[in-house]
């Protein structure tokens, strides 16, 4: 039976390396992204490496959460129409900000980061649990070393800092990721975080060489830390996407779960602070309350 993989950010980058990577191995690729012009570009690269299965793309703003809804009954109601099976979902998708940004009233950076891959996900478990064995892939990053670990409200008291703003995020997201690979355990719908390490991409290329993003105590230190940021994302995106390629594919990974594969695409440790129970309960309240899967 033919494998589907849905990619979110799937038009550049690491999501596109994501998306060659998934083609290669027979799976059809469906990628995610804003922009219907980089999206066809996206699907003639993929097709011109002649995979088994023709790859598609959907348009979708993943920083609406209206608009991912929609996707995943886009998605839900295909795979329901067609019989086959959603088997992989890699959630790519990452934004970080150098200036505080809402959508909705929400601060920017949780809502693409965390509460739009945990919406997509939630909605799309029926899908994945009809199509098992199956897998979920959450991009997580290192950045998560950096973040302030209360979930008590989106933000947390004190200055903007985009770079903090951003581990933070995806720090709820990498304990919402262990926390459904807990729930799900023994569904056949495996979850796993896959660390990319650092890359060349529109995200770090632009807003990592801004002093703002970081806190001032680092500001007072930017140029060291912007030769580490330089140095931490030089490695090509194709590099980067290992890791998630390895996640969603790997057959030595059948039937474990609650991995983190690690930028050199193997098992690592997972951040002690996205192991804690105690975390991992705050994100769920916090995303419950953000991000309904059935808004009044």
């Amino acid at each position: 039976m033919k494998k589907t993989a849905v990619v979110t950010a799937g038009t550049g980058g690491i999501g596109l390396e994501t998306a060659l990577g998934l083609a290669g191995a027979g799976f059809a690729v469906m990628v995610i992204g804003r922009d219907p012009g980089r999206g066809a570009e996206a699907v003639e690269r993929i097709n011109a490496t002649r995979p088994e299965h023709p790859a598609r793309f959907l348009a979708a703003d993943l920083a609406s959460l209206d608009q991912v809804r929609a996707l995943a009954r886009t998605i839900a109601d295909g795979h329901a129409a067609s019989g086959e099976p959603l088997t992989v979902l890699v959630n790519n998708v990452g934004a970080m900000f150098a200036e505080r940004q809402d959508r909705n009233g929400v601060e920017a950076s949780f809502v693409v980061n965390h509460l739009s891959p945990y919406l997509l996900t939630e909605l799309l478990l029926p899908t994945l649990t009809a199509g098992v064995p199956s897998r979920i892939v959450n991009v997580t990053s290192g950045a998560v070393t950096v973040a302030k670990r209360v979930f008590d409200e989106v933000e947390p008291p004190g200055g903007y800092y985009g770079f903090h703003w951003y581990g933070r995020a995806k720090l709820a997201n990498l304990a919402y990721t262990l926390d459904l690979a807990d729930r799900l355990d023994g569904t056949g719908v495996s979850v796993f975080a896959a660390d990319p390490g650092g890359a060349a991409t529109g995200m770090t290329n632009g807003t990592m060489t801004d002093p703002k993003i970081v806190s001032p105590a680092l500001r007072l230190l930017w140029p060291l830390v912007r030769r580490t940021f330089e140095r931490s994302t030089s490695g090509p995106a194709s590099a980067a996407a290992r890791s998630s390629i390895v996640a969603a594919t790997d057959e030595t990974l059948t039937g474990r779960t609650g991995l983190v594969i690690g930028a050199q695409a193997h098992p690592v440790a997972p951040h002690r602070a996205a192991a804690d129970p105690r975390v991992a309960e705050a994100v769920r309240r916090l995303s419950e309350r953000n991000a309904p899967l059935f808004p009044a």
